[in-house]
């Protein structure tokens, strides 16, 4: 299983963090250990300032390479809500160096992915709503229809590079009201209003 994500795909998140508008997607990706198993994140011993950022995240459903973007939807069946965590003070210091930074991103338990929802039982597939409480409060809202690079257009990008197979997942980046986290706090993610994570931070 690959883990894919991509990174300022949201305007106004890439204005937050002052960075520029990507000409194309950016790409990362995260080792199957970045998966968080069972509902506690324990903020590693390596950074003082983690940053939860919640995102759609996709599953691809079957083997493809070099796919049109007119056929993207037959290579992923489902979405859901997750948290790319970022260790953002190991991240600054590292983009200061000019140096790779998945050490900031790729971390164990890095990845939370909540429950996921079949496509097809979505109400609107081409505007899919997603939204994160921090301690009971909206910190993020998102609509699929505000990303830079559509998932069509995504799974067509990262086929050129990359053979889709299944099980793999998209992590399509972060609206904006990214923010750190602290011991205490709760982290809710939803679907459509639908409850599909929640984390303890440890």
């Amino acid at each position: 299983m690959k883990i894919f994500c991509v990174g300022r795909n949201y305007s106004e998140h890439a204005k937050e963090l002052n960075n520029e508008i990507p000409e194309a997607p950016v790409i990362f990706m995260k080792p199957p250990t970045a998966i968080l198993k069972g509902k506690d994140f324990y903020i590693p011993e390596f950074s003082s300032d983690v940053h939860y950022e919640c995102e759609l995240v996709f599953r691809v459903c079957k083997n493809g390479k070099h796919i049109e973007p007119q056929f993207a939807g037959k290579y992923i069946d489902a979405v859901t809500v997750g948290i790319d965590f970022t260790a953002r003070d190991v991240q600054a210091n590292q983009k200061k160096k000019g140096l790779p930074w998945e050490i900031a991103k790729a971390f164990d338990n890095s990845a939370v992915v909540g429950e996921f929802t079949p496509i097809s039982e979505l109400p609107d597939n081409q505007s899919i709503k997603f939204n994160m409480h921090k301690n009971a409060t909206d910190v993020q809202i998102g609509d699929s229809v505000m990303m830079i690079y559509p998932i069509a257009e995504l799974v067509a990008y990262l086929s050129k590079f990359f053979t889709l197979q299944q099980g793999d997942l998209i992590f399509t980046g972060t609206p904006a009201g990214v923010g750190p986290v602290a011991i205490g706090d709760v982290l809710t993610g939803f679907l459509e209003g639908t409850k599909r994570f929640e984390i303890n931070i440890k």
